[in-house]
């Protein structure tokens, strides 16, 4: 028995031994766990809008990333460095960049950023952008992967339009544009100058014209017609109206251009009477004035009667004798009765009696005379109206009457009857 106890406590021993063995190595083992896990350092990676914190026992931060499988491209963003040594605590700041494409002034070119919006590339480019620019996406959007930005400067130009002139800060590349851009819409008619297809430039000048096409009407008096008639109950050498004249109407219409209401040009269309004129009607005498007899000379045959008609004969004959002598280019002033007419009466031909036609000579300086007075082709001077060939008769221009061609029916209406000095040049 004491035997078997011996065995048992040298048993004992040996196991003792072994267990102390094993306990040392997992001792030794924890201790190195715990002290592989004490000399982590802790990092944060601040990538997208998200923290990750972790333990490494990464020497830098290019290797810390990597152990999170972020590569790192050229011009991506990370801070601090690639190749800073890792401390405990330390924080990482990564941002991916992104390719985007910026077109300014018709040049286009790729960008690699890791700014957040439009607006802080732009700055990041050194672009102002003024509040007139053209910027588009807005300034606001976020940037992003494959985003296509376009950016013009704006420049300015005077405009006209609609009687204003304002200074407009544009981006547009045609006139055309600029009239849209300004809500101005063209009509049919009108135009713009330079042409809406011309390329804008700094500082130009831009006007638009208004261009209307009206029809014009206006109301213009027909002057009325004298038309003279012969009248048998009439003495010879007096007259009498027997109508009144009235003016008529006429509408003259016209095609009429306005640029920006201003009248530039004027075409005749065509012309409608409104209401016909009415003759002047005269009365003419033609009634042959009788000789009236003294009763002595009708009652007695004295020789006595006889000479004084005789006498009164002679006297009358030799005063006939010196008045046509005077009359037919005596050159001396006479006192004759003037009336005035023209050749566009009603049924005039407005041809004179010597082959004159006044209607195609409106201005010839013509006179109606007595044939038996003025010899006709006579040069006679009217006073105060100056010279005039006595070149036409007329059934009540008869002893000292002269009747005075006037081209104007309304001169000749106002003449009227007047008294006149007249001799005959030649």
């Amino acid at each position: 028995m004491i035997s078997g106890i011996r065995r048992f406590s040298a048993l004992l021993k040996q196991n003792k031994a072994a267990a102390s063995s094993v306990g040392l190595l997992l001792l030794f083992s924890t201790i190195g766990i715990l002290l592989f896990e004490f000399t982590k350092a802790d990092v944060t990676v601040s990538a997208e809008g998200e923290e990750v914190t972790f333990s490494t026992h990464a020497k830098t931060v290019e290797e810390a990333l990597t152990e999170q499988e972020i590569t790192v491209r050229e011009h991506d963003f990370v801070d601090p460095s690639l190749d800073t040594p890792i401390t405990d605590s330390i924080i990482i700041d990564f941002k991916e960049a992104q390719e985007v494409t910026v077109l300014t002034e018709g040049e286009e070119q790729t960008v690699w950023t890791v700014v957040d919006t439009v607006a802080e590339l732009m700055e990041e480019l050194s672009i102002t952008v003024s509040e007139h620019d053209h910027l588009e996406p807005s300034p606001q959007t976020a940037i992003s992967g494959g985003l296509n930005i376009a950016y013009e400067e704006a420049f300015p130009v005077t405009l006209h339009s609609d009687g204003e002139e304002v200074d407009v800060w544009t981006t547009s590349t045609t006139v055309a544009d600029l009239l849209a851009s300004s809500e101005i819409t063209l009509n049919e008619l009108d135009r713009v100058d330079p042409a809406s297809e011309e390329v804008l430039s700094s500082e130009a000048d831009v006007r638009v014209v208004r261009v209307e096409k009206v029809t014009d009407v206006v109301e213009e008096n027909v002057d009325f017609a004298t038309v003279r008639q012969n009248d048998e109950s009439l003495e010879k050498g007096s007259e009498e109206v027997k109508q009144s004249g009235e003016n008529g109407k006429i509408a003259k219409y016209y095609e009429v251009i306005l640029e920006d209401g201003e009248e530039v040009s004027r075409e005749f269309l065509r012309e409608e009477t409104v209401a016909e004129s009415k003759d002047r009607v005269v009365a003419v005498g033609t009634k042959e004035i009788q000789p009236t007899v003294s009763r002595s000379a009708s009652s007695s045959g004295s020789s006595e009667s006889s000479s004084n008609r005789s006498s009164s004969s002679s006297s009358s004959s030799s005063s006939s004798s010196s008045e046509s002598d005077s009359s037919s280019g005596g050159g001396s002033w006479q006192t004759f009765t003037a009336t005035a007419y023209t050749a566009n009466c009603t049924g005039c031909s407005g041809i004179t009696r010597t082959g004159i036609n006044l209607k195609s000579n409106p201005d010839a300086k013509v006179i109606a005379v007595d044939p038996a007075v003025i010899p006709l082709g006579s040069r006679v001077e009217v006073k105060g109206y100056g010279t005039f060939l006595a070149a036409d008769t007329g059934g009540a221009i008869n002893g000292r009457k002269i009747d005075i061609f006037m081209p104007n029916h309304g001169n000749a209406t106002n003449f009227g009857r007047r008294s006149v000095e007249v001799r005959v040049l030649n």
